[in-house]
């Protein structure tokens, strides 16, 4: 993956290169030397955004997935009064 640099004024003049670039990586578009914009290829973009599950998704439990779990009891306090000396 090759990361390309491109300020904003390089861009405007030169669009085509950056989609071009975009298609051997990510492309950033800089205003006054600062990263401000990101170029990816829909296929790039697409990766990114629907490879991540919600966290319901990833919470959820498969039917008829049955996990044994039985936690440790705790021994002792609960909590300890705090030495303020």
């Amino acid at each position: 993956m090759t990361i390309t640099t491109l300020s904003s004024r390089e861009f405007n003049h030169d669009a085509s290169r950056a989609k071009k670039a975009a298609r051997s990586g990510p492309v950033f578009i800089t205003d006054r030397g600062r990263p401000a914009h990101v170029l990816l290829t829909i296929e790039d973009y697409r990766r990114l955004t629907h490879s991540q599950s919600s966290i319901v998704e990833l919470l959820a439990m498969p039917v008829g997935g049955d996990i044994d779990f039985e936690p440790a009891r705790l021994s002792g306090p609960l909590y300890q009064p705090a030495d303020l000396s």
